[in-house]
């Protein structure tokens, strides 16, 4: 499978600086800045482009697993919200909710709760934010 790729930049301090963030298949590109993490401003944030991530390969994930066990779904629509919060000297994300509903037709409660539990451990995004190993290529012009 090939490798995905993102970009970001920034320029200025923290609270006045401003960035621009583009995915590598060039589909979305869009500022950011410390507004539009810690409040109501204008623009994405990294937290908003991990929900959309995690929310999509879930969706994707449970969605084959629905079908792998005989029950293809009509839909599946999946929402993550990703909480940054201050900790200590810095921020951490200590949670994200991932939330899911379903048309799958001829299955039971108890099946469809245990796939989509299945599908929360199993998707690539939910592994991956609870830790991977992150490499650094570090380069000071």
């Amino acid at each position: 499978m090939p490798a995905r790729t993102g970009t970001a930049s920034w320029s200025g301090n923290l609270i006045d600086g401003k960035g621009h963030v583009k995915l590598g298949s060039g589909v979305f590109e869009g500022s950011y800045d410390w507004r539009s993490r810690s409040g109501d401003g204008a623009g994405t944030n990294p937290e908003e482009l991990i929900a959309a991530a995690h929310a999509g390969c879930y969706a994707m994930a449970l969605s084959h697993m629905l079908s792998e066990a005989g029950h293809v779904p009509s839909s599946v629509n999946a929402s993550a919200k990703v909480h940054l919060e201050k900790a200590g000297d810095g921020f951490e994300i200590p949670l994200i909710e991932l939330s899911v509903d379903a048309d799958v037709p001829g299955i039971d409660k108890s099946k469809f709760h245990e796939l989509a539990e299945g599908a929360k451990a199993g998707c690539p995004v939910s592994k991956a934010l609870k830790g991977a190993r992150i490499t650094l290529s570090a380069t000071l012009k």
